[in-house]
C-alpha cells in the first residue's frame, strides 16, 4: 500500500527577495531649497546693475499690479527732474539722518528693540534705504523675517548706490495711491503737474502721504494731514545741513 508524501503549501510558494528600504525621494525639497537661496541671493545681484544710471527698477508690487493684470502708472524722472521741494519734505519725513547714516539708523534700531523688550508700542524705525529694499524687493507687512532680510540688503544698497541715486530709486518706486508710483506719476495725478515744478506744500503733502498713500491721499488732505503737511514743510525749509549729500 502506498502512501503519497505530504505536501505542504508554503514548499509551493516562491521564495520572495527580502524587501529594501528606500530613501524617500528628496529631489523636489532639494529643488525647493534651490529656489528659496536664489531669491534670497538675487537682489545681491541686482543691487550692483540697479546702481548703473541707465537701469529703472520695479518694485515688487509693480509687479505684482502686473501679475494680477491691473496695470500701474509709472513714469521714470531723474533726481535732477525732481523737485528740491519733494526731496527735502520726503527726507525730513521719513529719514531726517537720511545722509549721515550708512542704511540704518541704528540709535533709533536699539529705541525699537527695547521697546519690544519692555512691551511698549514699538515706532518705526525704517530709513529710506530700509523702504527702498522692501519696496524693490520684499513684501508689505510687518514681521521679523521680512526685517531680517531688510538690514543687510539696506546696507548693502547704502554701500554700493551714491546717496543721490539712493534717493532717485526710493522716489521712482514708492507708492502714492492705487496704482500710482514714483514721484512723476504722483505729481501729475494729485495736482496735476511734473515732479519738477512741486511746491513746497504739495510735497509736504506727498511726504506725509507715504505711511499709508491709499488712506492718506495728498490732493484731498483732511486737517490732520495738513497738520503734519505744515510740520513737514517746515523741516524742509531748515534742512540746508542734512541735505549736503544730495545737493552737496
Amino acid at each position: 500500500m502506498d502512501i503519497a508524501p505530504e505536501q505542504h503549501a508554503e514548499e509551493d510558494e516562491p521564495v520572495r527577495p527580502a524587501r529594501r528600504f528606500r530613501l524617500p525621494n528628496t529631489t523636489w525639497l532639494r529643488r525647493v531649497i534651490l529656489f528659496v537661496i536664489a531669491l534670497v541671493v538675487l537682489p545681491y545681484l541686482l543691487i550692483p546693475v540697479y546702481a548703473l544710471p541707465f537701469t529703472r527698477p520695479v518694485s515688487t508690487l509693480m509687479l505684482s499690479e502686473l501679475f494680477l493684470l491691473r496695470g500701474y502708472d509709472r513714469q521714470w524722472v531723474n533726481i535732477e527732474d525732481i523737485s528740491p521741494n519733494l526731496v527735502r519734505a520726503v527726507m525730513m519725513s521719513e529719514d531726517g539722518q537720511f545722509c549721515f547714516h550708512g542704511g540704518v539708523d541704528w540709535r533709533q534700531m536699539r529705541g525699537v528693540v527695547q521697546d519690544a523688550l519692555d512691551g511698549e508700542a514699538t515706532r518705526g524705525a525704517s530709513t529710506i534705504p530700509m523702504q527702498t529694499a522692501k519696496n524693490l524687493f520684499l513684501w508689505n507687512g510687518r514681521s521679523f523675517i521680512r526685517k531680517g532680510l531688510e538690514l543687510p540688503l539696506a546696507l548693502a544698497e547704502d554701500f554700493i548706490w551714491p546717496k543721490w541715486r539712493l534717493m532717485e530709486i526710493y522716489l521712482n518706486v514708492a507708492e502714492w495711491g492705487p496704482g500710482i508710483y514714483g514721484a512723476e506719476a504722483a505729481a501729475q495725478y494729485h495736482f496735476k503737474v511734473p515732479a519738477a515744478k512741486l511746491s513746497a506744500r504739495q510735497a509736504a503733502l506727498l511726504a506725509v502721504a507715504l505711511p499709508n498713500p491709499h488712506t492718506r491721499v495728498a490732493s484731498k488732505p483732511g486737517r490732520g494731514m495738513q497738520r503734519l503737511a505744515g510740520v513737514v514743510e517746515r523741516r524742509a525749509r531748515a534742512s540746508s545741513d542734512y541735505i549736503k549729500c544730495i545737493y552737496g
